[in-house]
């Protein structure tokens, strides 16, 4: 087994690489991590360095991690900046750092990635060994795994890593067969509240369509692309993703690339954007052009539980944050991640505070569970 770091998906093939990606897992695939890299997304130039671990045997790749070398926190949604004030105060350098993840995209899924047949247990730990030896290689501080499945979780446990813990909301799909047919599970004043919101929109005579992505010709792009950049520029942020990026999604993944597009007069006034696996749907980004009321609920959400419904979805994870979801019916989930932290003063520290801070989380999903529309709140 030879292990080496690639600087780049391009040195390597689909074939190869989605070979190591379990069905579903939409996110890890040689198309999405490659178009972000092709795209212009991940570069050095972005803080976003690719060095994906590999490891290889006499059939060819056999394990491998998305890696890349950063030199700040921004597009990762697991937060670490008070960590970096940290070291800074300390007359140290946080930055760079080594992240296992996919760029940009919170959803749980696979990061230590094993071909079918071999030995999952072994190559995760030798994965995670050339992981802290690159750390250092590169000057890290540290090095993160953001949003690991179970099982990773489990590898990265017994290798010693910090475990941290958050809370997203997602909505299950506990086999409606319409939008009233949901709402029926919510008490009274909760549905009554839901029906209002998305009435408001339709009065203001807004309607929806939904365009997958060999529906986008440049023009529509454009529009969409337009909307999501200024929602960003007006909260002072460069959007993460390019225009060459969105037509890449659009081409590449087709009935997997998903907008919402809200229409008032003809025109495009709002959209949100998903992606969609076999039995999940992913808001991503969302943009509108003038602020109509409630139709950032529906457009992102309602519509988004409406599609799962008549698509037949198990799940719909919206993204991180926002207690505004749980009104809506989307429930607390559990994330996590996990952490190398090469300084073993810091270390202890910041062990010390992801146990106070799990306990603080998952006091609050369960503070949260309670305010759950449905009638039963113990589901």
């Amino acid at each position: 087994m030879e292990s080496r770091v690639a600087a780049s998906l391009a040195t390597l093939t689909a074939c190869e690489w989605d070979a190591l990606v379990p069905d579903g897992a939409l996110f890890l695939r040689h198309a999405f991590l490659a178009g972000l890299e092709q795209s212009g997304c991940i570069a050095a130039e972005t803080g976003w360095e690719s060095a994906h671990v590999l490891l290889t045997d006499a059939q060819g790749l056999a394990a491998a991690a998305p890696v890349y070398l950063k030199t700040h926190s921004y597009g990762e949604f697991v937060f670490d900046f008070s960590w970096a004030q940290a070291y800074a105060r300390a007359g140290l350098e946080y930055y760079p750092k080594l992240v296992v993840a996919v760029p940009f995209t919170p959803a749980t899924g696979p990061r230590l990635l094993v071909r079918p047949g071999l030995d999952p247990v072994t190559l995760k730990r030798r994965l995670l060994v050339r992981l802290a030896a690159l750390a250092r290689e590169r000057g890290a501080s540290s090095a993160h795994v953001l949003f690991p499945d179970d099982a990773d979780t489990a590898a990265l446990d017994e290798a010693g890593w910090l475990g941290r813990r958050d809370c997203q909301f997602h909505w299950h799909n506990r086999g409606y067969t319409s939008f009233d047919h949901y709402l029926a599970s919510f008490t009274a004043d909760k549905r009554k509240k839901a029906r209002r919101e998305r009435r408001r929109v339709a009065e203001m005579g807004i309607g929806f369509e939904t365009w997958t992505g060999e529906q986008l010709a440049d023009e529509r792009l454009d529009t969409v692309y337009a909307l999501h950049r200024d929602t960003f520029l007006r909260h002072g942020h460069e959007p993460y993703l390019t225009r060459a990026f969105f037509a890449h999604a659009a081409r590449t993944f087709g009935q997997a690339f998903i907008v919402k597009a809200a229409l008032w007069r003809g025109a495009l006034v709002a959209c949100a954007i998903f992606f969609r696996s076999a039995d999940t749907l992913y808001g991503r980004y969302w943009g509108a052009a003038a602020d109509f009321h409630s139709l950032h609920f529906e457009t992102c959400y309602h519509q988004g539980i409406e599609y799962c419904i008549e698509a037949g979805l198990a799940r719909f994870e919206p993204g991180t944050q926002g207690e505004h979801k749980v009104a809506r019916g989307f429930e607390p989930a559990q994330t996590r991640s996990a952490h190398l932290i090469l300084d073993e003063r810091f270390r202890a520290a910041i062990g010390a505070y992801l146990a106070r801070e799990g306990r603080s989380v998952d006091a609050y999903a369960e503070a949260v569970r309670a305010h759950v529309p449905f009638r039963d709140a113990r589901r």
